[in-house]
């Protein structure tokens, strides 16, 4: 088995070996502070957590390369995962398996077709070597179905390894998952601590000061902590698409399970139940033949009686109904004015909520038109205010 999806213990760095991309920083607007969600943590173990305490402790939020850079490893080895996975996917092709099974149905299913005339005379006109024809329709399906069963017994094999696979794919995406998730928690460490320490700080003397080079100093710290969040919440979707991948690969693995077993199922249980029954047919085939004779003689007779009673029964019923039917039917006439006073209250209806929405509209422009003009005047203030 090959060793590509080995997956090794979670690993936190700040130098990942990624092209550099040098961005302008911009000067974000002073954000509320809320209390971020908090991430569960329960995968992890306590020296892992403890890990993620050191590493958010290095974690330099002045510095544009490290918030470029941050968790950008990790992102790349999922995306390497991803395709490995997708080519195994490519390999499988489970469409020929399930061919190779209607293959197998198809051939008992053409041993059991009879070329032989039907009806009532057609039964006495069955050649005499009857058993000998289908001692030849055995030979050529029994020759077909162990061709497919060789096939059968190869993919068999390969998904019983395919599913070994699936095994080391998902431990090595559930490797993933844990160290995204340190990432985040790392990271989210580092930005509380920064919105509520040094952030804080710098506002506070910006404040105190008044001086342009102090507020300056707090926008590109305020500017580096949400570029840093974008970069957290980047890294969150990583997190959920490997938390997706986990119940993806287990489905491809259960599909691979339900077919072998259903391979398993032919070769042990319907192939030989076919030669089976086949013995047995041979068996009890002389002695049904003269009964079946003087059944269909029988049945044939029954049939035609019972048939005639029919459609005497039949035409007479009919011929009675017809006479007494009137010209309309009354369910007709209740249907049709059930439906003509249902449309009047649906047109009704229609008409009311359309009122009513008209009111709710003229309400809610009404009020758009009040918000911006208040909108207007507030930067209308600043801008004076400023000047």
């Amino acid at each position: 088995m090959s060793n590509e999806f080995d997956m090794e213990a979670p690993t936190l760095t700040l130098d990942p070996v990624l092209d550099m991309v040098k961005t302008k920083p911009g000067v974000p607007a002073e954000k509320p502070q809320e209390a971020p969600p908090q991430m569960d943590d329960s995968i992890l173990n306590d020296a892992e957590r403890a890990q993620v305490a050191a590493f958010s402790n290095q974690i330099d939020l002045t510095d544009s390369a490290v918030i470029l850079q941050y968790g950008a490893g990790t992102q790349q080895k999922m995306a390497d995962f991803s395709q490995k996975a997708l080519d195994n996917v490519r390999t499988q092709d489970l469409g020929e398996i399930g061919n190779l099974l209607n293959g197998v149905v198809k051939e008992l299913r053409n041993f059991d077709d009879k070329d032989e005339e039907k009806g009532f005379f057609g039964f006495f006109k069955k050649s005499a070597n009857k058993i000998e024809d289908m001692k030849a329709r055995y030979d050529r399906t029994e020759v077909t179905v162990s061709k497919i069963s060789n096939a059968l017994e190869a993919h068999q094999v390969q998904l019983l390894k395919d599913s070994s696979m699936l095994d080391q794919m998902y431990q090595m995406n559930l490797g993933y998952f844990k160290e995204l998730t340190m990432y985040v928690l790392a990271g989210k460490q580092k930005l509380q601590e920064t919105e509520n320490g040094k952030l804080k700080e710098l506002r506070e003397k910006a404040q105190q000061t008044g001086l342009a080079e102090d507020a300056q100093a707090a926008n590109d710290l305020q500017g580096a902590c949400e570029r840093f969040e974008k970069k957290l919440h980047d890294l969150e979707l990583t997190r959920t698409i490997a938390m997706q991948t986990a119940p993806q690969i287990r489905m491809i693995q259960s599909n691979d399970t339900m077919m072998a077993e259903k391979i398993q199922s032919t070769l042990v249980n319907t192939i030989p139940l076919w030669k089976s029954q086949m013995v047995l047919a041979l068996g009890v085939e002389h002695s049904t033949q003269a009964a079946k004779a003087q059944r269909a003689v029988s049945d044939m007779t029954n049939e035609l009686l019972q048939k005639n009673a029919a459609m005497l029964k039949q035409a007479t019923v009919e011929t009675a109904k017809e006479s007494q039917r009137g010209i309309v039917d009354m369910e007709t006439l209740k249907q049709t004015n059930e439906s003509l006073i249902t449309t009047l209250d649906e047109v009704m209806n229609i008409q009311a909520e359309g009122r009513q929405k008209r009111q709710e509209a003229e309400v809610e422009l009404a009020k758009m038109e009040q918000d911006l003009k208040t909108k207007l005047l507030d930067v209308r203030n600043n801008t004076s205010r400023q000047a």
